[in-house]
């Protein structure tokens, strides 16, 4: 929520140092990259959160949580990386792109379990929970 704050402010402080009225300004570079950077910040959204959710509730929550704080982390990089030049918001896109990737394997993981107990009865929860809580620190490195 504060994230998301955070972007619209950014989108209106630059629209207000633009000339013109509502959000078709020509040749506002500026105001184009910030509006821009938002409604990808947006776009994304949803699918974080259902990863997330389905990460933490089907998997292990405390990785999840990390990764999900690492998310917000990342997208903030991304979003001030884009009011800059367009290469200094590569990186957080492919941060992001990565932890998205590490959430949604945690949820198939937890889903495969799910169903390897109801078919087979073979529970590997804890096998999964040890190298999800070993992995989720190798998030942090860029």
């Amino acid at each position: 929520v504060f994230l998301t704050a955070f972007f619209a402010s950014k989108v209106e402080h630059e629209s207000k140092h633009c000339n013109g009225k509502g959000f078709q300004r020509p040749g506002s570079s500026a105001f184009d990259r910030v509006y821009t950077a938002n409604q990808n910040c947006g776009h994304t959204y949803p699918t974080f959160l259902a990863v997330l959710w389905c990460a933490g509730l089907l998997c292990s929550p405390a990785p999840a949580a990390f990764a999900g704080l690492m998310y917000l982390f990342v997208r903030q990089k991304y979003f001030v990386g884009y009011l800059g030049e367009r290469t200094q918001s590569t990186p957080g896109y492919l941060f992001g792109k990565r932890i998205i990737l590490f959430l949604f394997l945690m949820s198939v993981a937890g889903i495969l379990n799910y169903y390897l107990i109801f078919f087979f009865g073979s529970d590997f929860e804890m096998y999964i929970k040890t190298i999800t809580n070993a992995i989720s620190p190798l998030l942090l490195i860029p």
